[in-house]
């Protein structure tokens, strides 16, 4: 009886692995699933003040660039890419920041991403070289991590069988914009090259000041 019961429960989770091996090989997601997953991560970036989009290397894997492009479009996040994603986004876009790589990212990088009170990670690779030896200080409880197959968020709940490029173009449809983190980077963000122009009744600014200061170096 103990045999036959083990034996079914090996049948159980070799069937369900099976499951989601035809919906990749198919390249289908399960509908259902997908659903889920989308309205959960729509409600947890929506109810973010200040939620960032972060590329990974698997995005390249997951055939996902065009899709991850779209949901950034309609989201108005601020977004950035691990080291190992460099050339998945177009660094021409409009919200780009740079590369998120902890102590050595671009400026004002890391400090966007990680004060952020949300984040969608979309094919993250976390190791000793992308997080610079683990140093990376963003709260998995407040990330939606997007695998090639599968989406976790807030460090708990998963959907399995879900294919990374469909999730990404649905959630691009149910999610509200928001560009309060990039807003915030702009701010602060000093572009090399002349001052800003400004009047001399405008408020000082701190990009505007150390664009002076930097001019006055140079």
């Amino acid at each position: 009886m103990g045999t036959r019961i083990k034996t079914l429960n090996i049948w159980i989770v070799l069937s369900l692995d099976m499951i989601c091996l035809l919906f990749m090989l198919n390249r289908y997601s399960n509908a259902q699933c997908l659903e889920a997953a989308v309205n959960i991560a729509a409600d947890f970036l929506n109810a973010a003040v200040k939620p960032v989009l972060v590329g990974g290397s698997k995005l390249r894997v997951a055939r996902a660039e065009s899709s991850f492009v779209e949901l950034a479009d309609s989201s108005g996040y601020a977004v950035a890419v691990m080291p190992s994603a460099k050339g998945l986004f177009p660094e021409t876009h409009p919200h780009f920041m740079g590369t998120y790589w902890g102590a050595v990212s671009s400026p004002l990088c890391v400090e966007i991403v990680e004060s952020a009170d949300a984040y969608l990670f979309a094919g993250p690779v976390f190791n000793d070289y992308s997080s610079v030896g683990y140093s990376l200080l963003f709260k998995k409880e407040k990330a939606v991590v997007v695998e090639p197959d599968r989406v976790i968020i807030g460090n708990g709940i998963a959907f399995g069988c879900i294919l990374m490029k469909d999730f990404l173009r649905c959630l691009a449809k149910k999610i509200v914009r928001n560009t309060a983190a990039y807003d915030n980077y702009k701010r602060m963000y000093v572009p090399p090259g002349l001052p800003l122009k400004s009047s001399p009744d405008d408020p000082l600014r701190v990009n505007v000041l150390f664009q002076h200061i930097q001019v006055k170096q140079i």
